[in-house]
């Protein structure tokens, strides 16, 4: 998987700057055993995904 940064955005997700804004004001995560760290704007960006396309 390439990183986020050299990654085609889709339709809807986060830019550089919005995140900048809003990559402040979540909590790090801090992973565990069997769900390892993951990057939050991914995680942001999906839940935009479900808000925007209704998905149950």
């Amino acid at each position: 998987m390439l990183p986020f940064r050299e990654a085609v955005l889709a339709r809807g997700d986060l830019t550089d700057n919005e995140w900048a804004l809003a990559g402040a004001l979540l909590p790090a995560e801090r992973g565990r055993w069997p769900r390892p760290a993951l990057d939050n704007r991914r995680f942001l960006n999906g839940m935009f995904y479900v808000l925007r396309a209704g998905c149950p």
